[in-house]
């Protein structure tokens, strides 16, 4: 009769609705260790725009804003907080018109020219290459410098790099002496244009690969001292740069950059808002930035044809979200807020580059200060951290760690007016530190959902580490509210039957520690 009972409770509850649906099943392979998520994943893009250098960084060394020689001590102190793994330096589209001689000496003495990219502002040149490198060391990061093919010359780029890298008695060695700096810099990577196919040229994938292999020969330097060479790539609808690219330069490049921006309507005339929006640009934002995903599986598939060792790299040097500017600002300066929203993007984007790190080894958000997706807002002396610093500092440690297989099962849909994206997405890696991190996003706004996490042969005690979620979709920072949205300790232990299980809340990252 008890049995009976119970049959008639289960289908009561199965008929009203009330049964609870089956966790997410994650379970992680510790056996078979992937590839290592190259801490370049992580790197950042500071571009002559807007106030993404001027006054958001660089104040100058006898502003009243700390700083030192003249970059800002709190927004130093913030990234350094975050491990800036790399900065990508000076474009962009403002790195074809720039050139570096403008950028030396003493800085009363610069040449101040028009920012025709960005505004059409007065570009002063106080920051130029020592500025940059100056940056780099107060960060401890690598240093990733883009060539100007558009408005240059072989011969520019070439007593570039010789500037910065010769440890002779050139000229230009002695010239860079002269202005201060007696050892190289250490150029990591330097890419031979940007964005070919538009701003940087309008050019043709052949007629760009001819140019490369044509200035690549001439950018020598002594070979402790010499950088990784990076190609300009394509953008998310013409495979022909990569086809091309991968086909010709081969042997001369360290890899293939490429671009792609999430915009909410798809439409570059009306991006979308920033904040205020509703649910339908919630979905459509998250629902173009996993078709990251789809892009780098299309482009490293013609990679494998010509590079099956994989000895190139897919270099994503520019991602994020792109609305339409804040009103009453420059439109040029491309100054927008960062929501809960942006910090589920980045979450996203960065589960899909450590599914692909066998060829991702390197993404630079865009970008790093005052502009697009940034990590930090700045106004004068004042200064706030946006949703999507704290989900890259959450990510820490994925970053040189070792890449886990990981299986999800269960996996529901979050559906909303017809279409549907995966609700949970995870990645998990053995980091540096000896630890198994595991990062949950859940992409749903208004339900949580129940992970049950399972490492085959390991007996799971506990995860602990940090939430990131709001009670509304658009959460942000501002100057008066500072702390509106950060992460929150986070934790969970596995109950009796020796299960854990992890209740992850609506629009929200977790990064934790599987002990």
């Amino acid at each position: 009769m008890n049995h009976i009972k119970r049959a008639v409770l289960t289908l009561c509850l199965v008929a009203s609705g009330a049964v609870l649906a089956a966790p997410v099943g994650v379970t992680i392979d510790t056996t078979k260790p992937g590839p290592v998520i190259n801490k370049n994943i992580y790197g950042q893009f500071a571009e002559h725009l807007g106030t993404g250098i001027y006054e958001g960084i660089w104040v100058g060394p006898k502003s009243k804003i700390p700083n030192v020689n003249g970059w800002r001590k709190d927004v130093v102190g913030a990234l350094k907080a975050m491990h800036v793994p790399l900065v990508r330096w000076p474009g962009g589209c403002f790195a074809d018109e720039y050139h570096w001689r403008d950028g030396i000496g003493a800085r009363e003495k610069r040449p101040v020219k028009v920012n025709t990219n960005w505004g059409g502002v007065e570009e002063n040149n106080a920051v130029g290459t020592h500025e940059f490198f100056e940056l780099a060391e107060q960060l401890g990061a690598e240093t990733y410098v883009n060539g100007n093919l558009g408005t240059g010359s072989a011969q520019e780029m070439s007593e570039w790099v010789e500037y910065m890298t010769s440890d002779s008695k050139s000229t230009l060695a002695e010239l860079r002496r002269k202005n201060g700096r007696d050892k190289p810099f250490k150029v990591d990577y330097f890419a031979i244009g940007n964005e070919a196919w538009g701003c940087g040229g309008n050019m043709s994938p052949q007629h760009y690969a001819n140019l490369y292999k044509n200035v690549e020969t001439f950018l020598r330097a002594p070979p402790q001292y010499r950088p990784k060479m990076i190609a300009s790539g394509g953008n998310d609808h013409d495979l022909t740069w990569t086809e091309t690219l991968s086909k010709e330069l081969k042997k001369q490049t360290y890899g293939i950059s490429f671009h792609y921006y999430t915009i909410p309507t798809g439409q570059w005339e009306v991006k979308g808002m920033a904040t205020g929006f509703k649910e339908d640009q919630w979905f459509s934002t998250l629902s173009n930035t996993i078709k990251m995903d789809g892009f780098i599986k299309n482009n490293t598939a013609v990679m494998d044809k010509y590079d099956p060792e994989k000895k190139l790299g897919f270099l994503v040097d520019e991602w994020g979200t792109w609305y339409d500017v804040e009103k009453g600002t420059n439109a040029g300066f491309l100054f927008q807020q960062n929501t809960l929203r942006d910090a589920v993007v980045a979450a996203l984007n960065f589960n899909i580059f450590h599914d692909h790190a066998d060829r991702v080894r390197m993404t630079n958000i865009a970008q790093m200060v005052n502009v697009l997706q940034a990590m930090i807002i700045t106004d004068k002396d004042k200064m706030v951290l946006t949703p999507t610093y704290h989900a890259f500092q959450m990510y820490v440690p994925f970053q040189d760690a070792t890449s886990l297989p990981l299986k999800l099962t269960n996996n529901p849909q979050y559906s909303y007016n017809g279409s549907s994206i995966p609700e949970i997405s995870a990645s998990a890696a053995r980091a540096k530190d000896g630890k198994l991190y595991l990062a949950l996003v859940n992409t749903n706004p208004t339900k949580e959902a129940e992970i049950a996490v399972d490492v085959p042969g390991q007996a799971i005690k506990s995860v602990n580490g940090r939430v990131l979620t709001s009670a509304a979709m658009d959460t942000h920072n501002s100057f008066q509210s500072p702390e509106a949205i950060k992460p929150a300790p986070f934790s969970a232990t596995a109950g009796a039957d020796g299960k854990l299980t992890v209740k992850i809340p609506a629009k929200a990252v977790i990064v934790v520690a599987v002990e």
